[in-house]
């Protein structure tokens, strides 16, 4: 078994229970922090580890960071080795939002140089809708030991993606809802608006009307239209928080694409600096 980027769900369940296979559950809700650990107890897919993005995935904020920081990668690779995660494993990641929170445990792993990692397409949703059960045991994989080897080249901070955004060497995409761009409505951060120069495709835009990846050579036209004629590897993924962000890069690896880069601080970092402009409307 290798996968990249998607698996669906019975691509799964044909590999359930190998020792080389780590299922991880990434339900979370921004809105209430304790629901996805009670969806995982509730039932979760045979096997799975759970995974919280604020306590496992993100480094507790600083007042200069947006609200979920990468977290130290050394910190980041004693987690995946608990759970246990070698560099040899293949690492399968699931929510119940279409891929929105897994693909940010994706995009870390390849981050960290592991690049056996995939989302469920369609997530706990679709693996019912398949016919398979969801479990209520606990699961305590062996201990492994992973080693961490970050690529600086995958992601950019404010400073680098102003630079870039002035020179024009970059793509800026906000995958954000419409109205959270234009600055319409504000739920979550203290200011509405988006970066200068970004354009906005929201990450939903990524998924058919039942929460699944739309096939790849529909996305593949899609996204290069996003481009408008800036090569694949410039764009520049950015959302509240550097969560769903994550989603637009996973949709260009299934779509066959060059992967772009990740602004991890995104919104909720860019507006921790009064002195960064800030636009509103489309």
């Amino acid at each position: 078994m290798h996968c990249e980027s998607l698996i669906s769900p019975t691509e799964l369940a044909a590999c359930v229970g190998s020792p080389e296979l780590v299922i991880v559950d990434c339900r979370f809700d921004l809105m209430d922090r304790e629901a996805g650990r009670r969806a995982y107890v509730e039932g979760h897919l045979p096997g799975a580890v759970f995974a919280d993005l604020e306590d496992d995935l993100s480094a507790s904020p600083g007042p200069f960071e947006g609200r979920h920081p990468l977290p130290d990668p050394q910190i980041l690779a004693e987690r995946l080795g608990a759970w246990g995660i070698s560099e040899n494993t293949q690492v399968v990641a699931y929510d119940d939002v279409g891929g929105a929170l897994a693909a940010r445990l994706w995009w870390m792993l390849r981050w960290l140089g592991h690049s056996r990692v995939a989302v469920i397409d369609g997530g706990v949703p679709a693996w019912i809708a398949e016919g398979y059960a969801l479990s209520r045991e606990g699961s305590v994989p062996p201990p492994r030991s992973f080693t961490a080897r970050p690529d600086s080249m995958l992601a950019l901070d404010a400073v680098e993606l102003t630079q870039e955004l002035e020179r024009g060497e970059c793509r800026l995409v906000d995958v954000r809802a419409g109205a959270r761009f234009r600055g319409e409505q504000e739920p979550i951060d203290p200011v509405a608006g988006h970066v200068p120069g970004a354009v906005n495709r929201p990450f939903a835009e990524n998924l058919d009307p039942s929460g699944r990846f739309l096939p790849a050579t529909q996305l593949a036209e899609s996204l290069r239209e996003m481009c408008a004629g800036q090569p694949p590897e410039r764009v520049v993924a950015m959302c509240g928080s550097g969560v769903t962000a994550c989603h637009l890069l996973l949709a260009m690896a299934h779509a066959g694409l060059p992967v772009g880069r990740l602004y991890p601080g995104s919104w909720s970092e860019w507006i921790r600096d009064p002195r960064r402009p800030v636009a509103v409307g489309d």
